[in-house]
């Protein structure tokens, strides 16, 4: 369990840095994400999920 809060935390600081970053940039992909249909948006994050399992399939199965 302390696994994912230590996985949630870091995806949470990841993106709070890209906000703090770019905050433009990200208005704007936020504004792009407005306008597209659900069907694409979905499909763009089962890939992000099927990318992640990988990932962690990688670190976890390998040893990585």
């Amino acid at each position: 369990m302390s696994d994912l809060f230590a996985a949630l935390g870091l995806a949470i600081v990841l993106e709070g840095l890209l906000y703090a970053a770019f905050p433009e940039q990200m208005k704007r992909m936020l504004a792009t994400l407005l306008v597209l249909p659900a069907p694409t948006i979905r499909v763009g994050a089962l890939i992000c999920a099927g990318v992640g399992l990988l990932l962690l399939w990688l670190v976890r199965g390998l040893g990585l």
